[in-house]
């Protein structure tokens, strides 16, 4: 796509060049024109994002500035935008309309953001597609058989076509990496705690924040991630230093003890991980400090699952008890410290963000669901053992795209120390570099 980024589309509007009127309508008028097989922006809020943008005009002419100042963009259903609905894809919330923005939407249109809408998800966000009773079905911008993956699905499908230049989204099972990975943009996990996810939960509930659940954003550049998040952090982030390729230690996982991994995703981490070895970087391909992944993958689905039903009983009937919730928090966190170890010695893992690129829609529950990998059927469950990487133990973990196979994207996820958010943003934007570069 030729239309500016975020931050491109802030400097063209400060300096003059164009309104923030003109880049709102500029985006209304691809989301018309774009939207109608894909079916991502599926809240829309046109009028209110007009007057947003003339009245940020209006503050400019009198000195206002602002990082994203005028910039168009759509967030994910789940936030509450005041006036707008929130169903989290039930339809048993679709008449539900908070009153207040969710903190993140507010620290973006602090930033000068105008919101233009909100774009599809899975029914309480729990799939890797984004399909519900209320709107639909969202297809991948390249195939409309293939799905762009969820929850952050509708919000991946707008970057991607090029409606909006950013999005927010948000991850527990990967809802941000693997969606941006499959439509071929970036996506950053945030840190745990990192950034606020008030006004991100669930209609009618109202309380602690859910257990490994971030958020974080979406767009088509690397610099508008770090922008983005500076903008919705909680706490400054420390900033990257600069890249020295000769300094770098990356430990690059192509295989998991679980999970199969299809042949072009392996191929192209590899070769990212040869242009950062050209570049001097140290690649190894195994650790003795990595934790027990197998151990690692069974942890971190007991806790999701237990996360997502909110304590109410498994299809089995069984009921974790509190004694087995502190069990697991207690696994939780030793894993953490094995994490943290081993960033003791490396400055990132490389990772695919799923061991697949985008794949046919599919009615079935993820229990019952399969893939084809290499010709090989696999249980679909297994796949969370990547995106359970980095968000087991609460790290940052950024997705970047790394060229295309059989005519789709393809995409990894490079995980950093906790609060390293800006050092996994900077090595992903150094080694996509040398990719062009090399190419």
């Amino acid at each position: 796509m030729t239309e500016r980024t975020a931050l491109q589309t802030a400097a063209a509007i400060r300096s003059g060049e164009t309104t923030a009127l003109a880049e709102c309508d500029a985006a209304i008028a691809r989301i018309t024109a774009r939207d109608g097989a894909i079916n991502a922006v599926v809240v829309r809020d046109f009028e209110r994002a007009r007057r947003a943008a003339a009245e940020i005009d209006q503050r400019r002419d009198h000195g206002f500035d602002a990082p994203l100042i005028g910039v168009p963009m759509t967030v994910k259903e789940s936030y509450d935008v005041a006036g707008l609905p929130t169903t989290w894809g039930f339809d048993a919330h679709r008449d539900f309309v908070p009153d207040t923005d969710a903190i993140a939407v507010q620290r973006l249109k602090a930033a000068g953001a105008v919101i233009l809408g909100k774009t599809n998800v899975p029914p309480s966000l729990a799939d890797l597609q984004s399909a519900n009773p209320v709107y639909g079905r969202t297809n991948h911008p390249d195939d409309v058989a293939l799905t762009p993956g969820g929850s952050s699905g509708g919000s991946a499908a707008a970057v991607a076509s090029g409606m909006v230049p950013i999005e927010i989204g948000s991850d527990i099972g990967g809802s941000i990496r693997v969606p941006a990975s499959f439509c071929g943009i970036w996506g950053h996990k945030a840190t745990y705690g990192a950034l606020s996810i008030e006004g991100q939960t669930m209609p009618g509930t109202d309380g602690a924040a859910m257990a490994m659940s971030v958020i974080g954003p979406l767009a088509r550049d690397a610099d508008d991630l770090a922008a983005m998040v500076d903008v919705m952090a909680d706490v400054p982030l420390p900033v990257a230093a600069a890249i020295e390729p000769s300094d770098l230690r990356i430990l690059v996982l192509t295989s998991h003890p679980v999970a199969p991994v299809a042949t072009a995703i392996r191929t192209g981490i590899d070769g990212l991980a040869a242009a950062l070895t050209g570049a001097g970087a140290t690649i190894e391909r195994d650790s003795d400090l990595l934790p027990d992944l197998a151990k690692q993958f069974g942890d971190y689905m007991r806790l999701l699952s237990v996360t997502l039903a909110r304590g109410a009983p498994s299809d089995e009937g069984v009921q974790a008890s509190l004694a087995d919730w502190l069990a697991m928090l207690d696994e939780q966190a030793r894993n953490a410290r094995a994490w943290r170890t081993l960033f003791g010695t490396y400055d990132a893992v490389i990772a695919p963000c799923l061991g697949v690129q985008a794949y046919p829609h599919s009615d079935l529950t993820i229990r019952d669901r399969t893939l084809t990998i290499d010709g090989e059927t696999s249980p679909f469950g297994v796949q969370f053992a990547f995106p359970g990487l980095a968000t087991y133990p609460g790290l940052p973990a950024t997705a970047m795209p790394i060229g295309r196979a059989n005519r789709l994207p393809v995409g990894c996820q490079i995980i950093t120390d906790r609060h390293q958010d800006h050092k996994a943003i900077a090595i992903a934007r150094y080694a996509h570099g040398l990719m062009r570069t090399s190419s």
